[in-house]
This record gives structure tokens, sequence and C-alpha cells, in this order.
């Protein structure tokens, strides 16, 4: 990357989130089978617990969804008490994947293989 800046989650992968309750779902896909690999390996649900660590998770479950090259993530007991009792900012964990995507990456290989397709690459 031309900034010097390791590049980012959001670099190599989208994502979206919202609550189930008091519990948030984030869903982190690749924009490549070579990022979904990486992701694979190296976005573990024990990585994603120690992101979100100062909101408390008591538990972070990793599911592969392989045909839409996804991983969704359900962050237990991460929302206050959920959406009509939090206090929270967001109750409902609609900014949680945006969090996440702001991970940095560094020593990554193989980034221009990961990284979303732009222009002719689209």
């Amino acid at each position: 990357m031309s900034t010097g800046e390791p590049p980012r989650l959001a670099d190599i992968a989208h994502g979206r989130s919202g609550d189930k309750g008091d519990h948030a779902n984030v869903a982190v896909l690749a924009y490549t089978p070579p990022g979904y690999d990486w992701l694979c390996e190296h976005l573990t649900a024990d990585v994603v617990r120690r992101y979100f660590e100062r909101l408390g998770p008591t538990r972070v479950v990793r599911y592969k969804a392989p045909n839409l090259l996804a991983l969704n993530f359900l962050l237990y007991d991460v929302l206050g008490g959920g959406a009509s009792r939090s206090l929270r900012t967001d109750t409902q964990g609609k900014t949680l994947a945006l969090a996440l995507l702001h991970m940095p990456l560094p020593g990554l290989e193989n980034f221009e293989a990961m990284r979303r397709p732009t222009g002719k690459d689209a």
C-alpha cells in the first residue's frame, strides 16, 4: 500500500452486522477466493473475541459460508441487554462489522490476489 500503513480487513472483505437480542451477528465476506482462504486461516473466533474484548463478549462462535466466501460470527452478550434495554450507543450492533473491517493486517502476503477488484479487474 502506498500510504505505508498495513492493509486493513476492509481491503480484502466487506461486512454486515446486526443484533440477535443481546448478541451480535457479524458477517465478513471476502472479495476473492484467496481472500476467503486467508480469512478461514487467520480470522478465528478467538481473534474476533480479542478484537472486541472491550465489549465483553462471553463467547464468540464462527460459522463458515464457503458458497458466499463468508464467515459469520456470533458475539454473545455484547449489546448491553439488547436494543430495547441497552444504554450503549449502538444498541443493535450495526456498526460492529465496520469496526472489524478497520482491523489492520500487517504482514499480509499475496495482497493483490485478495484485494477488491477494481476497474478492468471487476
